[in-house]
């Protein structure tokens, strides 16, 4: 039953020699992987205005200064970007450019922050997809957490069906919301250029307003800096690009950072000119929409297109974490298994770990986008910072042709990015301070996992010295339950291959083991039964103790010991649901004890 569910739900498997067709155009990349750097236009100066109203609505016009603050950040992090698109074309991003320019630990902390940063993506994404779907129809604001777990499995289907196809399926809202947004902005711009629809007081530009500090505007900036995340996706998936990889990928960045810049200076002026301020049930872009058109088609149609690209904005993230993982996993600090490519040839265990970690954020923040954003900015901040110090120490090392103009781009990042950084830590050290504890124990995992496969690799290795035990005999210990079809076919294998068997019972009561001796041995009397009783109803127990003896009289008869777990297997899957899978528990334990042998004997139900 799962078989042709899942076929169903991701498609066929592809052929290995399929994976260039699963190459991405600018066009499609820019659907894919700017879908979070464009959708954070939806929440980006709603955290400006959340902090600027906690002084009042006069300090609203604070807002376009601390814009035109965040556009400068934007141009100076798009340049950097840029190079680092060109000098790491293998892509890897922030991860590698720590990681090669200033240290392992350094990279190690830029990958693990993009780590949890990518999970708050698809968080935040779509908590601000399910905020503007209820601002829209307010009756489904109590469900909040289930409406955005379910849009999360969605969107984590759509990915594991193949980057191309995602891609096909997420152009159209993409382009759909980047056409609503130009429509609402030029409308909304042309209307108060003829002093149309101005029907709230706002505070004039320049005008004082008591209560106004450098640490809020600095706060107030670096919420406005929300808008910011997702731009260094790009650089982190340079590989899913068509050829000229690096080239591509380049003039995507310059795309999505023109179009961003334009809708974040646009929406922050309709926001500031038609006086709105943030509400609890209806978002700021809700109540832009709602000014410049009414209640009417197009304004559901914007407020329809935003909460689908908030939505799929998480695309970005599953895009770009499996891909960081597989960095993380090549250099060995993170399990192989992230190094593996499903049916679809998409990484299907970066998806699904994403996948996991996204829905367990939003119940824990119970979906609240403005609990969310503190740690999303510090996630991306952290990277954004090491990498722009990456490539300064890369330029002053090497020294490249015209190296100062790329110095000074990733000096000016470096310095903002650092400054809102710190101004995060100290602003909303309350909301932030998980930082504090995740990222030394991602170092510390990243640190223990390499050090396994350090030690791993010597242990495997074949060398001239080798010294193997060589046995004089092998004892087969058969576990069995009843006298049936499946015991008779186990027992003729175990007699095929052990110079010693003995077969081992549970009982759970005295008198049915008792019976079952007296039965095996009328019928296998040249087997030898071991009959134990558990006082507490548990099979593994006596059993392992059995096996811990059996093992030792091998080890001084220099026998090797097998064990040997006959199992019917239903014809059908599901009716697996029907039995007890002991064996499958004996198995598990079985795995970790040394010098034993496990074997199972499967016998095949007909019906």
């Amino acid at each position: 039953m799962a078989s042709p569910l899942k076929r169903m739900l991701i498609g066929k498997p592809l052929k290995s020699s399929e994976a260039g067709d699963q190459k991405l155009g600018k066009l499609k990349a820019l659907a894919v992987l700017s879908s979070d750097a464009l959708s954070s236009v939806a929440y980006g100066t709603e955290q400006i205005l959340l902090v600027l109203i906690t002084v009042g609505a006069a300090a609203m016009w604070y807002s376009l200064p601390i814009a035109l603050c965040v556009l400068v950040l934007l141009f100076a992090l798009s340049l950097s970007y840029r190079q680092i698109i060109y000098a790491y074309p293998q892509g890897g991003g922030a991860y590698v450019v720590s990681r090669e320019n200033i240290g392992k630990n350094a990279g190690l902390v830029a990958g693990g922050s993009l780590l949890v940063d990518y999970m708050l993506t698809v968080a935040v994404s779509v908590s601000s997809g399910t905020d503007a779907i209820i601002a829209a129809i307010p009756s489904l604001y109590q469900f909040a957490v289930p409406l955005a777990i379910v849009l999360v499995i969605v969107v984590t289907i759509i990915n594991l069906r193949g980057v191309t196809e995602s891609a096909t399926i997420l152009a159209i809202p993409v382009y759909l919301f980047v056409f609503s947004m130009i429509v609402m902005i030029v409308t909304g711009l042309v209307k108060l250029a003829m002093g149309q629809d101005v029907t709230h007081e706002t505070a004039s530009v320049g005008t004082h307003v008591s209560g106004v500090t450098l640490i809020l505007l600095l706060r107030a900036f670096a919420s406005g800096s929300a808008s910011l995340t997702g731009i260094e996706a790009i650089s982190n998936a340079v590989p899913l690009f068509k050829d000229p990889k690096a080239k591509n990928a380049s003039r995507t960045l310059i795309m999505m950072a023109s179009i961003l810049g334009f809708f974040f200076v646009g929406i922050t002026l309709l926001a500031y000119f038609y006086g709105v301020v943030p509400e609890l049930k209806s978002t700021v872009l809700s109540q832009i929409a709602e000014n410049i058109f009414g209640r009417n088609f197009f304004y559901y149609f914007i407020q329809a297109t935003t909460a689908l690209i908030l939505v799929l904005a998480a695309n970005t993230g599953f895009s770009a974490f499996p891909l960081l993982a597989f960095n993380l996993s090549k250099d060995k600090y993170m399990p192989r298994m992230y190094l593996d490519k499903g049916d679809r040839l998409g990484y299907s265990n970066g998806i699904i770990t994403l996948a996991l970690g996204s829905i367990l954020l939003i119940i824990l923040f119970q979906g609240k986008t403005e609990s969310l954003i503190p740690l999303y900015s510090v996630g991306v901040f952290i990277p954004f910072t090491l990498s722009q110090t990456g490539m300064i120490i890369k330029w002053v090392k090497e020294k490249p042709e015209g190296y100062m103009k790329k110095l000074s781009a990733n000096l000016l990042g470096a310095l903002i990015s650092f400054t809102v950084l710190m101004v995060l830590f100290i602003t909303r050290m309350s909301e932030v301070w998980p930082v504090f504890i995740f990222m030394p124990v991602m170092i510390y995992v990243f640190h223990r996992t390499r050090s396994h496969y350090a030690k791993l690799a010597p242990q495997l290795r074949i060398d001239e010295q080798m010294d193997l035990p060589a046995f004089e005999g092998n004892a087969v210990v058969i576990c069995v339950s009843d006298t049936t079809k499946v015991v008779e076919g186990a027992l003729r294998y175990a007699k095929s291959i052990g110079d010693t068997v003995i077969a081992v019972h549970v009982s759970l009561d005295r008198q049915e083991g008792k019976e079952f001796v007296e039965r095996w041995n009328r019928i296998h009397p040249e087997v030898r039964i071991a009959d134990l009783y558990s006082t507490y109803r548990s099979i593994t127990e006596p059993l392992m103790k059995f096996i811990d003896t059996a093992q030792q009289k091998a080890n001084q008869d220099n026998y090797s010991l097998t064990v040997l777990i006959p199992q019917f297997i239903p014809k059908k899957g599901w009716q697996n649901v029907l039995h007890n899978q002991t064996s499958l528990l004996i198995r598990t334990k079985l795995l970790f004890k040394k010098d034993v042998v496990v074997a199972t004997y499967p016998y095949h139900l007909k019906e």
